[in-house]
């Protein structure tokens, strides 16, 4: 059996792709944790949105990685 991989993906505010860090991670959490680091850079970059994926699939909504007011 393989092991699931996580991924992420990023999107602009008019839903145009934005490069990432492109790391594949071995668990969720492992992601999730990687995404709590790295938002602040990936909006410098343009990204508005984060989508994670299990093994290419989303797996939940987009994420805002807009700061909260």
């Amino acid at each position: 059996m393989r092991a699931t991989q996580w991924t992420w993906t990023f999107e602009d505010a008019e839903g145009r792709p934005v490069e990432g860090g492109g790391e594949v991670f071995p668990t969720q959490a492992d992601a999730e944790v990687w995404i709590g680091e790295n938002w602040r850079g990936l909006r410098e970059r343009g990204a508005e949105s984060a989508q994670l994926s299990a093994d290419g699939q989303p797996f939940s909504r987009p994420l805002s990685l807009r700061p909260a007011d």
